[in-house]
């Protein structure tokens, strides 16, 4: 699989990457087994990038119990900001933070993390200089060899200007644009690598089209809104039948993306999703052209979904 350098850092990651939220909330008796399975899928396959946090349930926990004595052919990430699960503490501040970063590295029984990022979803805006403090100290300790930001909207346009990041990882999709209206640029500009969440855009496009197709996700939700009222401007000639390929194809298109984030709980999923990233990828340019005029005729007011 092809790598790239993920902004100044240096660190060589593959286009496609691995998202541990829906991973480390599997559960039943054979979670742990499954999760080895599909992460030891990845790396065979090529995928080096593991992006988790600290508050994605037992996703670090998977990551020390199934590929730690692999730790040298991944890059990986978590993020900090939250109280840990199972532990004690305010979120959002110094003490947790350094608290936080110690409990990962134990729970994914490493030395250290190649990217610590600040997940600032509910964070106060910006973070507590105690917050930052504690993320340059866990640096110069050598916990941790660089530092990112996740967030997107006037918080992620922030990051990018403050000076502070090695990394940004924002929402990016063909439903969530509004990355390219300046931001991914600018990003690169100042040296940023940048990680695409939700790329595939909980794969909607194809379902809209599926009668009484719903969800009870907030985002999901917001997602399938957009779709429709993409879709009702004008059918979208050329397209890949297949959803996921038409939504990463569109994200991978983008050379300003260094790596995009795809969860899944399926190991077939995971092979799928590869094989498509090396043989079918990027889409066309034309197709995806349409997309941003598509995008730009209805949802140029549309803020990033956070």
């Amino acid at each position: 699989m092809e790598r790239v350098s993920l902004g100044r850092t240096g660190l060589m990651v593959s286009r496609l990457g691995v998202g541990l939220a829906e991973m480390g909330r599997e559960s039943g008796p054979d979670a742990v087994s499954k999760a080895g399975r599909i992460l030891n899928t990845a790396l065979d396959a090529g995928i080096n990038f593991l992006d988790t946090a600290e508050c994605y349930g037992c996703s670090e926990e998977r990551i020390g119990f199934t590929v730690s004595h692999r730790r040298h052919e991944f890059v990986l990430a978590t993020k900090v900001g939250h109280t840990p699960t199972g532990m004690t503490g305010t979120p959002w501040t110094g003490e947790t933070v350094r608290a936080s970063i110690d409990h990962s590295l134990t729970a994914m029984k490493t030395d250290y993390v190649d990217l610590l990022q600040v997940h600032a979803y509910d964070a106060p805006h910006p973070p507590p200089d105690d917050v930052l403090l504690a993320v340059e100290d866990a640096r110069d300790a050598g916990k941790v060899r660089f530092v990112g930001f996740s967030q997107e909207n006037e918080e992620a346009g922030w990051a990018v200007e403050s000076g502070l990041f090695d990394t940004l990882q924002t929402a990016f999709s063909l439903l969530d644009q509004r990355a390219r209206y300046g931001l991914l640029d600018r990003a690169r500009e100042n040296g940023l690598g940048i990680i695409a969440k939700r790329p595939i855009a909980n794969a909607v496009w194809g379902r809209i089209a599926v009668e009484g197709y719903y969800s009870t996700d907030g985002i999901a939700e917001q997602l399938l809104e957009r779709a429709r009222l993409m879709q009702g401007v004008r059918p979208l000639d050329g397209a890949p039948e297949d959803s996921i390929e038409l939504a990463l194809g569109f994200v991978l298109a983008h050379e300003q993306v260094d790596t995009a984030i795809v969860g899944t709980r399926n190991p077939e999923h995971m092979l799928a999703n590869i094989r498509m990233v090396e043989k079918s990828l990027p889409l066309e340019g034309t197709l995806v052209a349409e997309l941003h005029r598509l995008y730009d005729e209805v949802g140029s007011d549309w803020p990033s979904i956070d």
